[in-house]
């Protein structure tokens, strides 16, 4: 949920003055619903290439979730998250990036026409062209543009871009359902974006690691609680991640094995289907599995086109109250059940309600999946 795929985020932030180390930073906690939260309208940056379902007359039929997921991404280039100003002989010199018109949030594609495959590719790109001026290809919300930046350059000859870069990032949330025909899994129910830019991460490559859950921070009013978990087999991950989208994650299973479960095997509900009242959710807050905790839907957003916000929904189940307060970060993509089907996943929790919040339909979900066309 945005800030919110539970997990305890991993961070790791990298300053490109001339070398931009790696950064890891967190995406997967719980999005918590705070005024202005971004939404960027994105169409599937990477396609599913996964076979059509075999379902006739639309019975489609999902392996529910609520399992907790480790997720590992590494993005298209590198994201640029911050400026830095360059001391330079007790004086600070501007950004050059900044200066050449390179915005918070950009992707860096390419430096004079080489692929940029990380940060540190960046920094060393950079400093074996031996150039005061390169080219970059910039990603800009979806449109590719080129600027010119003049390097600053040290006494020492080292090039510097005065930026701050993101190329990874890391953290637990839910699996939300995994489809055997197409041997395909979604999870989350939203976007995994960058805390400081808001914007969504364009996948490169990813894994799906399994994940153990360790504590539970307790959510409270004003103070969005946590589910912490930790990374199992990380050497031995059970699937990829192919897209990141406005309505979760998705990719391909390796072992199936621990999804399937005739017990955990539904009929989806189509956004029609879904009534006022109660329901149930599939999630996982502790090390004895996934359980099945009662809710209400209080209301039903009417939606032509996908959003992460389709239900409002309050959770009921006093043994989850007691626990967690309600709705916690790490929780987004926990499957919704009502009637005997799969109707949607947990998204956001309200920050001053902790036990209310939203969840996205499952045909949203599935459509970005390429499962319903």
């Amino acid at each position: 949920m945005k800030n919110e795929f539970s997990k305890k985020r991993l961070k790791i932030v990298s300053l490109v003055i001339i070398t931009l180390i790696l950064v890891l930073s967190s995406f997967c906690t719980l999005q918590t619903e705070i005024s202005n939260l971004f939404y960027s309208n994105v169409n599937k940056e990477v396609g599913l290439k996964i076979s059509q379902s075999n379902e006739s007359n639309n019975v489609i039929e999902l392996y529910a979730g609520g399992t907790p997921v480790g997720v590992k991404i590494s993005t298209n280039g590198v994201l640029v998250v911050g400026y830095s100003d360059i001391a330079d002989n007790n004086k600070n010199v501007e950004s050059p990036g900044k200066e050449s018109g390179i915005q918070l949030g950009d992707i860096l594609l390419e430096v004079d026409s080489q692929k940029i495959e990380n940060s540190k590719d960046l920094s060393k790109k950079i400093n074996s062209l031996k150039k005061d001026k390169i080219e970059i290809l910039i990603n800009r919300n979806g449109t590719e543009i080129k600027k010119i930046v003049n390097l600053f350059k040290s006494e020492n000859n080292i090039y510097k871009l005065g930026l701050w870069v993101r190329d990874s990032t890391a953290g637990v949330g839910t699996l939300t359902f995994y489809h055997k025909d197409t041997n395909t899994y979604g999870a989350l129910g939203h976007p995994i974006t960058d805390n400081e830019t808001e914007k969504i991460l364009s996948v490169k490559n990813g894994e799906l690691i399994e994940s153990s859950i360790i504590s539970v921070k307790k959510g409270q009013r004003g103070t969005p609680g946590e589910l912490k978990g930790v990374f199992v087999n990380t050497d031995s991950p059970f699937g990829n991640v192919i897209a990141n989208t406005q309505c979760g994650i998705f990719g391909n299973i390796i072992d199936n094995n621990s999804i399937i479960n005739s017990n955990n095997l539904y009929k989806i509900g189509y956004k029609d289907e879904v009534k006022l009242g109660k329901a149930q959710i599939i999630s996982t807050i502790d090390e004895n599995g996934p359980k099945f905790y009662d809710i209400e839907i209080v209301k039903i957003i009417n939606q032509a086109s996908s959003s992460s916000k389709s239900m409002v929904i309050k959770v009921t189940d006093q043994n989850l109250l007691e626990k967690t307060g309600g709705i916690v970060q790490g929780m987004s993509g926990s499957p919704i059940i009502q009637n005997n089907k799969i109707i949607g996943a947990i998204t956001h929790v309200l920050v001053n309600k902790p036990d209310t919040g939203y969840g996205i339909y499952i045909e949203w979900m599935l459509q970005d999946a390429d499962i319903i066309k």
